[in-house]
């Protein structure tokens, strides 16, 4: 499939080249009428990149549980874990392969079909077949106008909780086509919601609880609301109550009898930040941050007080009940399965440890190496790039910070502990076979003949031998003025982005004998430097890409920069190209003249782009809570106007919202004449047919929001737009 999608892809951006055939429909009323049904659009901003793939794994907020199968569902960063739980002292992974394209927030499993929705954030609501829980299948998608945070299913509909776009209802009726059928926006930021009878219970952050009558989904209006002191961030609903998990003010407990007239029964402060509860027979079992679960005994609303707790290892987000066990996803700490049967003396049963941040990923063949915080080092297959999967892992004793791989060695910048070694010649079994600790704090890490080069922080750069990978030792250091982050080798230089002190260019052909040559102090914040040609490429954070020319070492200068939009922290050049990873999004600018960069390719990654390599035709993003992401650029050429030369067209709005507006200044009698609308995935959407008018209407009323692009194509030419359209 996705062989065909690049295929595709490239007949589209070339000009002049035939597109395959298709079907037309007849005008009516001069509105095209669309002759496919439309395909989910990515919610991602993009120009001239595509998504391929993603290992998206990270900390853990949302779980879920089949108890008749006694399997638990584990979102990890933008992925979940199937677990076979039935020794909840051992659990086993049966799959990692639900990977989602945003960040999974939250979960609602349907045993009757076997049906896991996930609330991805930006990538909406996903819709999974888990009947098979080692191969699950992905079988509808929505990409909501917010971030999907929450998602309740009852009946035929899916009730999202989109952040600042209130309440979404989804009829998935048909799952593999689910479309949006009515809306409320809530005055807050809508995080999770539960469904009960004809209402829907939203807690809306700082606007507390609101409730929703859904009777007719299509046009759900507020019956009540009660603005609770905190920031209501859970919700359960149990007979006449609504239990909200309302941030620093703990569990409150609101009397909901009379939807129109809530008020608040009890309530009982928990000693951390509340985020996520379960209620279950007498008890409230509340996610409590830092200070694990809590058990509240609300067997009288109007007296709460706590039985029990269990101060899990890591920060509490949110707990499903099933029998005798709590299912906590415990952020840094994966899935954590407590011992309830005695709420007054709950215990630690089994844990599943789920992997951190990714901050920086090494690529070369089939493998990506990712740096992978505490958890230490990841190897990932992406062989097929559509699906990579984990192949092996080494933990570290530190915080994986950077990562360079040269033969059969992983070579790990451990924040802390210095410069480990990992032997990676069975890339399914990696282990440690040497160390060196620095006496900075590690940070980057490239390797070039006998020796590894360490950014090491405030200690500057270190030299280490590692002629003998088990015995490593330094022959020499430089110190530099500021804080050492990354570093980069080209010839007899290593070049170094020093955090405070900009790019220092120091001479190591003597290796026990380093020296600066020459500097420059860049305007920002240096965070990574690559070298190519007779040009230095500096990620400067705040200041964004900054391009020195070193073809004198001693006397470098600027001779160029683009300022991103967001914090610049990793550069990685290719032919005529800088891929920059600067928090939002992957950034592809065309470094052709140097005195004169520009953008040419983004996408926007779902959580924090750190850092970025390239290999092949792939660019592999280091994306924080979002794990490795995978991007294909496919050129330029695809039009940012709003205006076609050719065919004189011109839209008359861009962004759009409603129909897509066209006005044909000139119009040319050429037969047939077709407008292709295709996703940013390279994947129709559309296909319309017009004659002989001057003002023309596209209804796209039914597709999200998101990044389109139209094509205006005939035997001669075909001319794209780029399209953004708002809801």
């Amino acid at each position: 499939m996705i062989k065909e999608e690049v295929k595709m892809l490239n007949k589209i951006i070339c000009i002049g080249m035939v597109l395959v055939s298709v079907l037309f429909a007849q005008m009516q009323n001069h509105r095209f009428e669309p002759m496919e049904s439309p395909e989910p659009l990515s919610g991602f901003d993009s120009l001239n990149t595509k998504f391929i793939g993603n290992w998206p794994f990270s900390y853990s907020y949302a779980a879920s549980y089949d108890a008749v199968r006694h399997l638990a569902f584990c979102g990890s960063g933008g992925g979940v874990y199937i677990l076979d739980v039935s020794n909840p002292s051992n659990p086993q992974k049966l799959s990692e392969k639900i990977h989602s394209r945003g960040l999974v927030c939250g979960l609602f499993y349907e045993p009757g079909n076997q049906r896991l929705y996930i609330a991805a954030r930006q990538g909406g609501i996903e819709i999974w077949n888990v009947t098979d829980a080692s191969s699950p299948v992905k079988i509808g998608y929505y990409f909501t106008p917010g971030w999907a945070y929450g998602v309740y299913i009852s009946g035929s509909y899916a009730y999202i909780a989109d952040g600042n776009d209130g309440l979404r209802i989804i009829n998935v009726s048909n799952p593999s086509s689910p479309n949006e059928v009515g809306f409320y926006d809530t005055p807050g930021y809508a995080l999770a919601v539960y469904v009960s009878g004809s209402y829907a219970y939203v807690v809306d952050d700082v606007s507390g609880l609101r409730i929703i009558n859904i009777s007719d989904p299509a046009n759900p209006y507020e019956v009540g609301s009660y603005d609770t002191p905190g920031s209501a961030r859970g919700i359960y609903v149990s007979g006449s109550y609504a239990y909200v998990a309302d941030g620093t003010t703990g569990l409150r407990i609101i009397n909901v009898s009379d939807p129109a007239n809530p008020y608040e029964a009890g309530y009982y402060d928990t000693p951390g930040f509340t985020s996520g509860l379960y209620v279950s027979g007498s008890y409230a079992y509340v996610a409590d941050g830092t200070t694990g679960l809590r058990i509240i005994n609300v067997s009288d609303p109007a007296n709460p007080y706590e039985a029990g707790y269990y101060d899990t290892p890591g920060i509490a987000q949110y707990a499903y009940i099933s029998g005798f066990y709590a299912y906590v996803a415990d952020d840094v700490s994966g899935l954590r399965i407590i011992n309830v049967s005695d709420p007054t003396n709950p215990y630690e049963a089994g844990y599943y440890d789920t992997p951190d941040w990714v901050f920086s990923v090494y690529a070369t063949g089939s493998y990506v190496y990712v740096a992978n915080e505490w958890s230490g080092l990841r190897i990932i297959n992406v062989s097929d790039p559509a699906n990579p999967y984990e192949l092996g892992h080494c933990d570290t004793p530190g915080w994986a910070y950077g990562v360079y791989v040269s033969g059969s060695y992983a070579y790990i910048a451990d924040h802390w502990q210095g410069l480990r070694i990992i032997n990676i010649t069975d890339p399914s079994n990696p282990y440690e076979v040497g160390f060196y600790d620095t006496p900075g704090s590690a940070l980057g890490v490239e390797v070039l003949g006998s020796y590894a080069y360490v950014a090491d922080g405030d200690a500057g750069l270190r030299i280490i031998n590692i002629t003998n990978p088990s015995n490593p030792y330094e022959v020499g250091f430089y110190d530099t003025p500021g804080s050492a982050y990354k570093v980069h080798i080209s010839g007899l230089y290593a070049y170094v982005a020093d955090e405070d002190a900009g790019l220092r260019i120091i001479d190591v052909s003597d290796p026990s004998n380093p020296y600066e040559v020459g500097s420059y102090d860049t305007p920002g914040s240096a965070r990574e430097v690559y070298v190519s040609g007779s040009y230095a490429y500096v990620a400067d954070h705040s200041a964004g890409l900054r391009i020195i020319d070193i073809t004198n070492p001693g006397t470098p200068y600027e001779t160029g920069y683009y300022d991103t939009p967001g914090y610049t922290w990793g550069v990685y050049v290719s032919g005529s190209y800088a891929y920059l990873a600067d928090g939002i999004a992957l950034r592809i600018v065309n470094i052709s003249d140097p005195a004169n960069p520009y953008e040419t390719g983004r996408y926007e990654s779902p959580d924090y782009a750190y850092s970025v390599c390239v290999s092949g035709s792939y660019s592999y993003v280091a994306d924080a809570y979002a794990g490795l992401q995978i991007y294909q650029y496919y050129g330029e050429g695809i039009g940012e106007s709003k205006y076609d030369i050719i065919f004189r067209m011109r839209l008359l709005s861009n962004p759009v919202k409603g129909d897509i507006k066209l006005l044909f200044e000139s119009f040319r009698k050429i037969e047939p004449l077709t407008l292709s609308l295709y996703n940013s995935l390279g994947q129709r959407v559309r296909i319309y047919k017009e004659k002989h008018n001057t003002n023309l209407s596209l209804p796209v009323e039914d597709l999200p929001s998101g990044v389109y692009f139209l094509y205006l194509e005939n035997q001669i030419s075909t001319s794209p737009m780029k399209v953004v359209i708002l809801k």
